[in-house]
């Protein structure tokens, strides 16, 4: 994983984490997804963060990741 890159996901406990590949802890953790991701969007402003599916589509799965 590269280190440019930064990822929005949900949590055990409902709460979404914003994280760097690596990282024993999160950088910040949100109550809801869009906080955690413009959380991620101020630390590290030019990358777009990855962002867990958090619920079904007809295009994909929970554990799948998507470009904000």
């Amino acid at each position: 994983m590269s280190k440019e890159n930064i990822y929005v996901e949900r949590r055990p406990d409902g709460n979404y984490a914003v994280e760097r590949p690596g990282a024993i802890r999160a950088s910040a953790i949100e109550p809801t997804q869009w906080q955690a991701i413009q959380r991620a969007k101020e630390i590290a402003p030019n990358i777009r963060p990855d962002i867990e599916r958090v619920r079904h589509t007809n295009r994909g799965k929970p554990d799948q990741w998507r470009k904000e």
